[in-house]
């Protein structure tokens, strides 16, 4: 897979000591965005290493891995499986963007209920797949794991060692903790979970090497996928103001929250912020389909 550059871009933040600047990781693919680039990375080169000829992975309707997948499967010559939350979703899946994109890439779906779909580790479930699809090289969902941890190793260069802080939404855990792993004693990690709960932390210790990192939990508005009018509004001045999009899931609430906590107060006067754009922009037209059907404010593309 080709990396083309992401830019560090800065932020003005008027009456403010602080430095905010943000890694651009949404550019460095047209359609493998972000932290789906270096997550797919190793295990793609992995897969090839390993002869496979099918990719397999997990997401729900809206899934930006599940997009990047399929791309990536059909630019290397893979065929790809999306085993797809939701069984609804299958009656008319050409309503959905997202598996619109990915069945274009050729990626075969299999909707499941939710029900199944929280067994999908399970060994009675994978080898249900592997009786019907045959053997694949597995990727999970989210596409976290000891490969995509070390690409995701690779978002940070020598010249963002001038940062004292890197924030970062979390959704598996594996950006995170590549940016915790590759990050020097003298910085912070912070990680602004898209989901409740607290098992996130028992997952990012399963990869990181260091202890220089906290999860905000206070910005993912009410859970995975919940999306506020507060949080259209915010995203759609910063676009405006920025000319930077972002996404409802995983980076408009981050961005959301360091603006909150550097109101607040929380960073030291002078502290220079680098927060990472991991991407999701994909699935934001699916989220406005949402927003319309309820009534909502809607998202600036």
């Amino acid at each position: 897979m080709h990396l083309n550059h992401s830019p560090n871009q800065n932020i003005i933040l008027e009456h403010s000591s602080i430095h905010l600047a943000i890694k651009r990781e949404d550019l460095i693919h047209p359609f493998i965005s972000g932290n789906k680039f270096r997550k797919l990375k190793y295990n793609i080169q992995q897969a090839q290493s390993d002869n496979a000829f099918r990719l397999l992975t997990f997401g729900g309707a809206f899934s930006n891995h599940i997009a990047a997948v399929a791309y990536a499967g059909k630019e290397h010559g893979f065929k790809t499986i999306g085993v797809i939350r939701g069984e609804e979703i299958g009656f008319k899946p050409e309503l959905n963007p997202t598996l619109l994109f990915a069945k274009s890439c050729g990626m075969q779906f299999k909707f499941v209920t939710r029900e199944i779909y929280r067994t999908k580790t399970e060994s009675n479930f994978m080898d249900s797949l592997k009786t019907e699809f045959g053997d694949f090289f597995l990727i999970p969902e989210g596409g976290t794991n000891d490969l995509a941890v070390k690409g995701c190793e690779e978002i940070l260069e020598e010249s963002d060692l001038i940062y004292d802080y890197m924030c970062c939404a979390v959704g598996t855990g594996g950006t995170i903790s590549g940016l915790i792993n590759a990050s020097k004693a003298h910085q912070k990690i912070l990680g602004f979970p898209a989901l409740k709960g607290d098992f996130l932390q028992e997952d990012i210790r399963k990869f990181a090497n260091q202890d220089n990192w906290e999860l905000v939990t206070d910005y993912n508005f009410g859970g995975y996928g919940k999306i506020k009018p507060e949080l259209v509004t915010f995203m759609n001045s910063f676009k405006d103001r920025h000319k930077i999009p972002l996404d409802p899931i995983y980076t408009g609430k981050m961005m959301f929250g360091i603006f909150d906590l550097i109101e607040k107060g929380f960073f030291p006067k002078d502290s220079k912020i680098l927060a990472i754009h991991t991407g999701g922009l994909q699935g934001v037209s699916g989220v406005n389909d949402l927003l319309k059907r309820k009534n909502q404010p809607l998202i600036n593309l």
